[in-house]
């Protein structure tokens, strides 16, 4: 009844050559599969780079470890099991992240709320058999949705679900806390120039050697529907700070018996539990940091236009670009006159 669609690589890189014949070193890239993405990073040759993408990759997979809802050993997993019953002690990271998340459900009255899992796990999107739940299911594991009844200890650093069935979920917020680490530790390791794609999560330092930025392109949502080659929506270039979209083409499965069919994606709704119906299909936020422009995406394409530019407009430092279903572009105040390239299909 479904086809189900999974697509890694939100972000394209438009403009960026592998070998930088116009610097002194060339341009190097390593990947690495984890938090069930590819993450590349890019930097160029010197005595520190292989080093410092070493110890950066094995710093993303302790936050995997931590933090991951499918290792039973994670710090997360063991929240989960202990709902309704105990606190559980975590590490500093895994406190900082879910703290930051229930400042942004407070922050976007329930928008983004990492309490969801039960209910993402009823559809299964990513799973090898998705589903369309009836309502009534929905609205059984909807009462375990509440990020209010996620309690944290500052003093004694634990994390305690009120109710037992209660289960959080760091998806829309750790892989950008993931990139702002690694980024952290390749600038100890004193790497000026790098980018770092978190499948779509892009955190970027000090520009290309060159002095020139890194240019970024926005992945086209509807690509498969253009008569045009652009594989990317708009560009912009960016030095240092982060780029993250989210967009209903990521992970989806689609009902193929219906008319024109119909699109389940994976950013789900907390105050329904259906895939988000904005009218957004994609939304990219340009921020300082990983972590925050993370939740940040995943905030407004849940809002919408009209919510989400007022809850960035009223941000420091944070930019966003949202595209809705009829094609249409929607920019945050400054933002417009740094992006170009805009595809035909999305133009006026």
């Amino acid at each position: 009844m479904f086809k189900r669609f999974l697509c890694f690589t939100i972000l394209i890189f438009s403009g960026l050559c592998i070998c930088s014949c116009n610097n002194r070193n060339e341009l190097i890239r390593q990947d690495i599969f984890a938090m069930d993405t590819y993450i590349v990073f890019t930097t160029y040759e010197s005595a520190d780079a292989e080093l410092a993408i070493g110890v950066a990759k094995e710093r993303i997979l302790e936050i995997e470890n931590m933090m991951s809802t499918t290792k039973p050993d994670s710090e997360v997993s063991k929240i989960n099991a202990n709902a309704g019953i105990r606190p559980v002690k975590v590490e500093e990271e895994t406190f900082f992240v879910i703290k930051r998340a229930l400042e942004y459900g407070q922050l976007t009255g329930g928008a983004f709320d990492i309490t969801m899992l039960p209910v993402s796990l009823l559809w299964n999107i990513t799973g090898d058999n998705p589903q369309v739940p009836d309502g009534g299911q929905i609205s059984e594991r909807l009462d375990l949705v509440d990020y209010r009844k996620v309690v944290v200890d500052q003093d004694e650093r634990t994390v305690f679900l009120k109710d037992q069935g209660m289960m959080i979920d760091l998806g829309g917020i750790a892989k950008g806390y993931a990139g702002d680490e690694a980024m952290r530790i390749l600038k100890e390791h004193n790497i000026e120039h790098a980018m770092i794609n978190l499948g779509g999560d892009i955190i970027t330092r000090g520009g290309k050697e060159n002095g020139s930025p890194w240019r970024i392109g926005i992945q086209n949502p509807r690509l498969e529907e253009s008569d045009h080659d652009q594989g990317f929506v708009a560009a912009f270039d960016i030095t240092d700070g982060a780029i993250v979209t989210s967009g209903d083409y990521e992970r989806y499965i689609l009902d193929i018996y219906e008319e024109e069919g119909i699109r389940y994606h994976h950013i789900f709704d907390p105050t329904t539990g259906f895939p988000a119906k904005s009218g957004v299909i994609s939304v990219s936020i340009k921020g300082t940091s990983g972590i925050d422009s993370d939740a940040l995406a995943t905030c407004v394409f849940i809002m919408g236009v009209d919510e989400g530019l007022r809850l960035i407009n009223t941000l420091d430092s944070v930019e966003t670009m949202i595209i809705t279903q009829d094609k249409k572009i929607y920019f945050s105040e400054g933002f417009e006159n740094q992006v170009d390239s805009i595809h035909p299909d999305y133009k006026d």
